[in-house]
Parts: C-alpha cells; structure tokens; sequence
C-alpha cells in the first residue's frame, strides 16, 4: 500500500489511510497564506494531531510504499498502538 508521510520541523507523521494528500497541502498553504492556524490530520494509529502552520513551519511530504495494515483505516475513532502492536 502507499503511505504518505509529513515532516512538520523535525517531527515525521505517516498520515492514515484516506488522508487527502493535495487537500491538506491546499490547507496548509491557506493557513500560511492567512498569517497562521492549526491543521488536523489523522497518522498511523488513527490518531488525530493538529499543527500550528505558520510562515516558519517547514513542511515536507513524502509518498512511499509499505506493508499492508488492515488496522490503518484512518478512523480517529478507532486509535492503535502503531507500527508495533500486535
């Protein structure tokens, strides 16, 4: 499967299956554009995280192929423990 990842400053998130890669790079555009705001998305283990997005906030994508995980659905309601849990 294709997992994306985000590097916000030093801190890599792989994003949840489902995650809308071009939407949230239009978001995060938007929020630099409009002085700065937080933006949500879902990582592996279906946890929600918010970044402040500012005119300094250095942000990386990267798109890589890894294992398939049926557990990454991308629903926030439904967390694991990660690439780990067993």
């Amino acid at each position: 499967m294709v997992r994306a990842q985000i590097v916000v400053d030093d801190a890599t998130f792989s994003l949840a299956q489902g995650q809308d890669l071009a939407d949230l790079q239009q978001r995060i555009e938007s929020a630099v554009h409009s002085g700065g705001r937080f933006e949500s998305f879902v990582v592996v283990g279906n946890r929600r995280m918010s970044v402040l997005c500012t005119a300094h906030t250095r942000v990386l994508f990267a798109v890589e192929t890894v294992q398939y995980d049926p557990r990454d659905t991308g629903d926030s309601e439904d967390p694991f423990g990660g690439f780990f849990d067993v």
